[in-house]
């Protein structure tokens, strides 16, 4: 990494004894299905506070359309079949063990969030309803109000989080670092915080639990909600941690595309009911090209649409004209809400799709049991790289992983709670006032998000992620030695320093595989079979082997 983003260590000017100090066991920083259920597992030992960046609402969980992936269907569905389903799809990057743990640990997740009130779709004799969506040779993913899962998910963990004495939640609570001492290397202590009523706060734990969630808001044309700014990955490498698969972004193939209109994701789940893709001639264009057709992995889908719309500028388009318009509706009642919006018939008109960044497969590096390479420091959800998704995520999986590890984390912390003696340390950020120019913080913002979505997106180029690594430099230089006062600038720097990990992860692997397509490097190497890892002070990253069944203890 350039002198520019290695030098900063915390965002801001500190004296930690002059500031007010917080103390708990348990400290989790992100409030979606990962860290909402990490404070639960948490609470059953300690006390926990929950930092929600907006609200307890804004989440990537709470936007999620897609389900939650688990075999519940043992009549017509195995264990073996989702395992084999997500090792194929994440293009021999996945790490077995872990996916076969998270696969296998799926059935009695589904049972405990049963208990807690989820209320899954079911047919009329009160079986669940089961849907199948790309890269699933069978139909096993739940959802809840056809098209609302994530927001039924959400939902259902707040009120049992809300029901736990144990747990507080602090909301519009901006987490800015995580704190290091630098006489104990390597151990998390907890994090510094920001409230608009109550300012900066120290808040000292024995355990922190990082569920930030992911970073689609550094692409232009993005799935994720405003919140999704990369600060938990940035925060985690200022502090020292290891980075890896940050090459890895998966495009979402179907969002709405309206010129003008915000983008608004189109839920695999309406592929699933059978909706084709059809080009502006209305040819359908995956039969042939996958055996899966429109339920082939999303890369897959993503890159094929990037094809049509080369050849075709007419625009991609979802045809669900031959599917039953009134099951539509009350199927995806979200979604037909929103093509009301743009006076889109779905029993007569076609729905314009454009693929749009979605989800970031790597993250903060951790073990099998959610701990990262800092003491202290545990990682769960989006923000994490756990091996269960390889180079490619498999629909529905990621839910799935936010509730296993979440539930890990704050299962495994319960030792480290009772070891460790929660107290203050004396640190202190000292930054020099900046000397250089001040920059617009929008144009900043805009031109990042633009200059990622058409160099870093669906297809890449060595030249040119060369060119977004000195153009990130550039803009580091006058921005990341400015000191901010509020979230908006916090926001812009973590999204650089984001930026410019995936970048230099895209640059570094010189090869195509799973959502990483080099058009200068099309072939899969055998050799790169490897994650590639990240850690503050080195200019290239270490590698570790993909993790086989045979090495499972």
């Amino acid at each position: 990494m350039h002198a520019n983003f290695d030098h900063r260590r915390y965002l801001i000017p500190f004296r930690s004894a002059l500031l007010p100090q917080i103390f708990t066991d348990v400290l989790v920083i992100g409030a979606g299905v990962a860290g909402l259920q990490a404070a639960l597992a948490a609470a059953t030992h300690s006390d926990v506070i929950v930092l929600a960046k907006a609200s307890l609402e804004e989440s990537n969980t709470a936007w999620a359309q897609g389900g939650i992936a688990a075999v519940v269907d043992t009549e017509h569905d195995t264990i073996e079949a989702h395992v084999r389903n997500t090792l194929e799809t994440g293009a021999e990057l996945c790490d077995e063990p872990v996916v076969r743990r998270i696969v296998e640990a799926g059935p009695e997740q589904m049972r405990h969030l049963v208990d807690l009130g989820m209320p899954f779709d079911r047919h009329k004799d009160g079986r669940l309803h089961l849907g199948r969506e790309g890269g699933h040779t069978a139909h096993r993913v739940l959802h809840a109000h056809g098209d609302a899962t994530g927001k039924a998910l959400a939902e259902t963990l707040i009120a049992a989080v809300a029901a736990h004495d144990s747990v507080r939640v602090f909301n519009q609570c901006f987490a800015l670092d995580l704190l290091t001492d630098p006489a104990e290397e390597g151990r998390c202590l907890g994090a510094i915080t920001y409230h608009p009523r109550y300012g900066l706060q120290m808040i000292w734990a024995a355990a922190t639990i990082l569920a930030s969630g992911g970073c689609g808001q550094v692409f232009r044309e993005s799935t994720n909600p405003p919140v999704a700014t990369g600060d938990g990955l940035a925060m985690a490498y200022r502090a020292g941690a290891e980075l890896a698969d940050l090459e890895f972004t998966q495009f979402h193939p179907t969002t709405l595309y309206i010129a003008g209109a915000s983008r608004s994701l189109i839920s695999e789940a309406v592929r699933g009911e059978g909706a084709y893709l059809v080009n502006g001639a209305g040819e359908r264009f995956m039969v042939g090209q996958h055996e899966l057709a429109e339920l082939a992995p999303r890369d897959t889908v993503s890159r094929a649409i990037l094809r049509q719309l080369a050849a075709d500028a007419r625009g991609i388009y979802l045809d669900v004209r031959h599917l039953d318009t009134g099951r539509f509706s009350s199927r995806f009642p979200g979604i037909a809400a929103k093509l009301r919006e743009f006076d889109l018939d779905p029993g007569r008109h076609l729905i314009p799709i454009r693929p749009a960044a979605h989800y970031l497969i790597g993250g903060v590096r951790v073990d099998e049991r959610s701990r990262t390479s800092l003491e202290g420091l545990y990682a769960c959800g989006e923000v994490a790289c756990t091996g269960l998704h390889g180079a490619n995520r498999l629909a529905s999986n990621s839910l799935l992983e936010g509730l296993v590890c979440g539930e890990d984390a704050g299962r495994d912390c319960h030792d480290l709670v009772r070891a460790a003696l929660v107290r203050p340390r004396p640190i202190v950020s000292d930054i020099r006032i900046s000397q250089r120019p001040w920059l617009d913080l929008a144009d900043i913002t805009s031109s990042l998000k633009s200059l990622m979505w058409r160099q870093m997106g669906i297809e890449r180029r060595g030249d040119q992620l060369a060119g977004i690594v000195t153009e990130l430099d550039h803009w580091a230089g006058y921005t990341l030695d400015k000191i901010f006062d509020e979230r908006e600038g916090w926001e812009v720097q973590n999204q650089l320093w984001t930026a410019a990990l995936l970048t230099r992860s895209a640059l570094a692997r010189t090869e195509s595989r799973g959502t990483h397509c080099r058009l200068d490097f099309p072939e899969r190497r055998a050799d790169l079979r490897v994650h590639l890892v990240w850690q503050r002070g080195r200019s290239t990253p270490a590698t570790v082997p993909v993790a086989h069944a045979q090495q499972e203890s």
